[in-house]
């Protein structure tokens, strides 16, 4: 059985996110999953890195699958792109060792999440950003944000309930610069939670607003209590950028 590894990307504003959940739900898994069985006569399941909920976007999601049938690469990624939806593309296909896994075989991840801190919000990348109108207080973000690096149990920091699943996370770096007209935190770590960087996205936000000191970032990480969250940041301004492997 040969497997295929795939590099994608995706505006994900008209989907309810990566996974597939059957029943007709519109997910980025099943448009692609579609249009793989199609091309191989066969049914085909994806594998991926991660699951990014609805509205949010990715530009180096990761995903392998298997089929029996040895492909020429670069003619099949041609018909792949070809009958995607125009929102979804997938960038890049290789052949990889028959081990390799998506999800389990990942490293780290980066993602982004994208702010227009102005007056007045640019309406073209209103899909793609948070627009807080409101100045906020960079340093102060930069002070509650270092509280967060490393391991830690960041339950207060995600939906997830299960009490079978570890909520420790290893979070290497969170930066947050402006980059042209945005303000972007950026998230390197070598696993998120289910909602963990809106969720600390939104309780950056709140610091920054000056709703919450930055040792509330602190307290919040040892209260082990998601009730403390109050407010989770959009999906719309949250992007995968990246999923790093060992060569």
């Amino acid at each position: 059985m040969n497997n295929y590894k795939m590099i994608i990307a995706y505006d994900g504003s008209r989907y309810k996110g990566w996974q597939r959940l059957g029943n007709g739900e519109n997910s980025i898994q099943e448009k692609i999953e579609t249009v793989l069985s199609r091309l191989l006569n066969t049914e085909i399941q994806i594998i991926g890195s991660g699951r990014t909920d609805a509205g949010v976007h990715a530009r180096g999601q990761v995903a392998n699958f298997h089929c029996k049938k040895r492909l020429d690469v670069d003619a099949f990624l041609n018909e792949v792109n070809r009958y995607l939806p125009e929102d979804i593309g997938v960038q890049s296909l290789e052949m990889v060792d028959e081990d390799f896994h998506a999800r389990f075989s990942a490293k780290t991840k980066i993602y982004r999440y994208y702010i227009v801190n102005q007056a007045v919000h640019n309406p073209f990348v209103r899909k793609y950003a948070l627009h807080i109108p409101e100045p906020l207080d960079i340093e102060a973000m930069q002070e509650a944000a270092a509280m967060v690096i490393g391991e830690h149990d960041f339950t207060t920091f995600t939906n997830a309930k299960s009490k079978k699943k570890s909520m420790v996370r290893r979070l290497d770096r969170l930066d947050i610069f402006f980059e042209g007209e945005y303000l972007i935190f950026e998230f390197e770590g070598n696993g998120f939670l289910h909602n963990m960087v809106r969720r600390l996205t939104g309780t950056l936000i709140q610091v920054g607003l000056e709703q919450i000191k930055p040792a509330a970032m602190g307290s919040y990480l040892k209260a082990q209590d998601r009730h403390k969250v109050t407010y989770i940041a959009e999906g719309k301004g949250l992007f995968l950028e990246s999923v790093a492997y060992d060569d």
